[in-house]
């Protein structure tokens, strides 16, 4: 007989409790991609914007040298990237930052007017065109990562092989001047197609690929350095995964030496649909 006695009462508020509690986490709760299927049409989008870092201008910076992206003229290009981003519609946007960063909170500062934009690009192109479209939010998705890039230049030497890997690291130089020197008589919109373009994303990917010729069986110098490097790049993807409903188009704004990487596994996943700047900038 079931028992109606306030001795009773209490393991029936716990069990409705309980279900109230799941089916209030049901309706609340994002509705996630699929994950059980390999094949079909993708149901979200995604724009990896690969970017130059802006900041610290004059300095040598991560991928080239970077003049006052404050400066009138640079704004007035950086008008012109928004208004090309803006056409691809993107409903969330996405940075260089851990979803916890101070970055990430400085978001709300600035839509309530109390943040004056720096010259960081996750601001300049993030922030601004986020508040333009009215997002509440934007979304960090970033990873901590090692990159042991010493151990391969110390396996080079230690074999004889330091003029190999830095003739290598000649070659890459090389590219970075040649897109300073492009920076400097072209658009920022014309850089980002530049950096953004099929030929620059292979030459990356190769740059990082010659690493793993620099090791051998019990020394995987240069294999292991590309472990690390994807590693945290698989893991910036399962944050973006993370943050995408169906139907929802993103846009993701990372320094260059994601773009490779960012790109492959958003080509590799049947859920989404890889799109890219050169769509969105007029003819």
């Amino acid at each position: 007989m079931l028992d109606l006695s306030l001795r009773g009462r209490p393991m029936l508020l716990t069990w409705a409790s309980i279900v109230f509690s799941i089916v209030a986490a049901a309706q609340t709760a994002p509705a996630r991609l699929p994950a059980d299927r390999l094949d079909g049409p993708p149901v979200a989008e995604v724009l990896i914007l690969g970017s130059y870092h802006m900041g610290n201008p004059g300095r040598d910076i991560i991928n080239m040298k970077a003049d006052d992206v404050l400066a009138p003229k640079r704004q007035a290009e950086i008008r012109e990237l928004l208004d090309t981003l803006a056409r691809f519609r993107p409903t969330k946007i996405a940075i260089e930052a851990s979803s916890d960063s101070q970055k990430i909170k400085t978001y709300g500062d600035y839509l309530a007017g109390k943040h004056e934009l720096s010259r960081d690009e996750r601001e300049q192109i993030g922030f601004r065109l986020a508040g333009e479209l009215k997002h509440s939010k934007i979304y960090g998705i970033d990873a901590d990562g090692d990159f042991p890039f010493l151990t391969v230049q110390d396996y080079a030497k230690a074999r004889g092989r330091d003029k190999e890997h830095e003739s290598l690291m000649e070659q890459v130089r090389t590219i970075v001047q040649e897109d300073s020197e492009f920076l400097k008589s072209h658009t920022i919109l014309q850089m980002l197609l530049r950096i953004n373009s099929a030929e620059a994303v292979r030459r990356g990917l190769a740059g990082y690929a010659m690493e793993a010729h620099f090791g051998e069986e019990y020394d995987y110098a240069g294999a292991e350095l590309l472990t690390e490097w994807y590693r945290r790049n698989m893991r910036i993807h399962t944050h973006l995964l993370q943050i995408i409903e169906p139907g929802d188009r993103v846009l993701v704004i990372y320094g260059s030496g994601h773009l490779g990487l960012l790109r492959q596994n958003v080509q590799a996943d049947p859920t989404l649909k890889l799109r890219t700047i050169d769509e969105f900038a007029s003819k």
